[in-house]
C-alpha cells in the first residue's frame, strides 16, 4: 500500500519507523491540503495530527465539500450513499472523511459529527 504521511514533522518521522512492512511512503505533508499533491500516487493517507480540544480553534478549516460530506454523515448515510448523492467515488468520500477526522481530531464518524456540532460547524 502506498501512503502519504500527514502531520507535524516530528510525528511523521516517528511514523516512518513504526509503519508495518508493505507500506510505502510516497509523500509527506504538514497539512491535508498540501498532502493532496501526492494523492494520485497514494492509496491512503496516514494522518498524525494530534487530537485537539473541542474548544481550540481548528488549525485548518473544513472545505465546503468536507462540510457537505460531514452533513451527510450526520444524516446517517453510509459512504456509498454519500458518494451516489455527490456524484463521486467511495474512495473520494473516504478521502474527505479522513481529512475531516484529522482536522477535527476525531477518531470515527460519530466523534467527527459530535465535535463538529460542538464547534457549530453543523446544525441538525
Amino acid at each position: 500500500m502506498r501512503v502519504v504521511l500527514v502531520g507535524p514533522a516530528s510525528r511523521r518521522q516517528r511514523a516512518r519507523h513504526e509503519l508495518p512492512d508493505g507500506i510505502s511512503i510516497v509523500g509527506e505533508a504538514a497539512t491535508a491540503d498540501s498532502g493532496r499533491v501526492a494523492a494520485a500516487a497514494a492509496n491512503a493517507y496516514v494522518l498524525m495530527i494530534p487530537p485537539t480540544s473541542d474548544d481550540e480553534p481548528l488549525v485548518e478549516t473544513l472545505t465546503p465539500r468536507e462540510t457537505q460530506v460531514l452533513e451527510l454523515v450526520a444524516d446517517g448515510l453510509p459512504n456509498k450513499a454519500i458518494a451516489a448523492r455527490l456524484g463521486v467515488s467511495d474512495e473520494t468520500v473516504k478521502f474527505h472523511l479522513a481529512s475531516v477526522f484529522g482536522k477535527l481530531g476525531a477518531s470515527n464518524r460519530t466523534d467527527a459529527v459530535r465535535r463538529a456540532l460542538k464547534r457549530g460547524l453543523l446544525t441538525i
